[in-house]
């Protein structure tokens, strides 16, 4: 193989979002969401885990060893910085690299929807950003970080595992601790965190019980605390958590995060006219109506309550892409491909929306 240095910079001219080294075959790229060849020759074996050996940072060397999987931060001079992932596959190493833009995109650049810069606002509970794994859960969250930066004089804290996107203080005081090498793990960082005297607190996600606990406990003391959760629509968000805890702490559970959720938004992206992507993005906003259903335990009228909740800035996905394909920005067909409900989407595209949604949450 060429140079890891060659291969990154080339990855990085094509505007690919990630770089996938496997034995014995060529480099591959993720470019605008889809796979293409890197056009360079096949790494052997060998050569990868030589590759493995001089990138991987002394303090994950050991859990490589005992775990045969790793995630750290890699800064390549004169290219860029790449969140790095290490693990094996039939025994043999295998790396995938992401590549983090020191630029901290904005709302416009992401092509955001407008109420998440107000969510971003907020003055305390959680904010929950959720999808699958490189949906731009990460990168959305820290324009969020980014806008308060700029916005707002605030002492925000993050824990991440890596450290995705350096930010620099503007208005507010910023650090940033990275599992592994400022701290030993997350539950360590959760536990000294409130003697940090943060405003806002980013936890780089909702992993397990106890990194909610935590996230409860700060935002019921007046914090702001933005995080990501691994579920498929935002209406998912409140179960996907209870199902962390066992059937007797999920009644309180439940009860806390009424109180204290403040918004939960998905995306997807979907790839756009003009050769690029755009975010679908589905919001869940804790209002009056979402957080009796939630204290009612009724979860399953949540994505009614998201359909009719368009004044409080909700939306579902199958009306986010209903705009974005209105708007000329994605084709009717890549929408139909990403909506949850293509049939409905198709009618609603020829003028027909049904009032089902109102008639579930009356009953």
């Amino acid at each position: 193989m060429s140079s890891l240095h060659e291969l990154l910079e080339r990855a990085v001219l094509l505007d690919a979002s990630d770089v996938h080294l496997t034995p014995d075959r060529p480099p591959v790229f993720r470019v605008h969401g889809g796979l293409e060849d890197s056009g360079m020759p096949p790494t052997p074996a060998g050569e990868l885990m030589a590759v493995l050996q001089e990138i991987i940072p002394a303090h994950q060397r050991k859990r490589f060893d005992s775990e045969h999987e790793a995630d750290f931060s890699l800064i390549e001079p004169g290219v860029g910085r790449f969140r790095v992932n290490l693990f094996l596959a039939g025994g043999l190493p295998n790396i995938a690299l992401r590549h983090v833009k020191e630029l901290v995109p904005s709302f416009e650049d992401l092509h955001l929807p407008p109420i998440l810069r107000k969510i971003a606002q907020a003055q305390r509970g959680i904010v929950l950003a959720c999808g699958a794994s490189g949906c731009g859960k990460s990168t959305t969250l820290a324009a969020m970080i980014d806008h308060l930066n700029h916005t707002e004089r605030l002492r925000i804290v993050t824990i991440e595992d890596p450290v995705e996107y350096l930010f620099q203080d503007y208005l507010s005081v910023i650090s940033q601790r990275e599992v592994g090498l400022d701290t030993a793990s997350y539950h360590s960082a959760l536990t000294h965190l409130m003697r940090q005297d943060p405003d806002v607190i980013m936890i780089g996600e909702i992993r397990d019980s106890e990194s909610i606990r935590a996230a409860l406990r700060a935002a019921e003391t007046g914090h702001l605390v933005f995080s990501t959760l691994h579920c498929g629509t935002a209406a998912q968000a409140p179960q996907r958590i209870l199902d962390m805890f066992d059937s007797a702490e999920r009644e309180p559970m439940r009860l806390a995060l009424a109180d204290n959720l403040h918004a939960a938004f998905c995306q997807r992206l979907i790839p756009s006219s003009d050769g690029g992507v755009r975010p679908a993005v589905e919001i869940l906003v804790n209002t009056p109506i979402v957080r009796n259903l939630m204290i009612k335990n009724v979860l399953e009228k949540l994505p009614a309550a998201i359909e009719t909740g368009g004044e409080d800035g909700m939306q579902t996905f199958n009306q986010a892409i209903y705009h974005l394909i209105r708007r000329g920005e994605i084709s009717e067909t890549e929408g139909m491909r990403h909506a949850d409900n293509p049939e409905t989407l198709r009618m609603n595209l020829r003028g027909i929306f049904l009032d089902e949604a109102r008639r579930i949450l009356s009953v």
